[in-house]
């Protein structure tokens, strides 16, 4: 017969291997998540300076100047 002790000495192995890769998983995905919030900031800041030099306005910023 099996010993259950060893069962559930495996059980927690097995369950603190999980609880790890999890935690490998959820430490890439907020690198990804920080990646591209710093892409996000990088593009806004791009577009203010855009703005800066060039005066642009968007599209839908044009046309509501337009309809007043």
């Amino acid at each position: 017969m099996i010993d259950i002790k060893l069962i559930k000495d495996i059980n927690i192995l097995l369950h603190q291997a999980y609880d790890s890769t999890l935690d490998e998983i959820y430490a890439l995905l907020k690198q990804i998540d920080d990646i591209e919030n710093e892409q996000d900031f990088d593009a806004i800041k791009e577009a203010r300076e855009d703005i800066r030099i060039n005066g642009t306005v968007s599209w839908d910023g044009n046309r509501r100047n337009k309809k007043r």
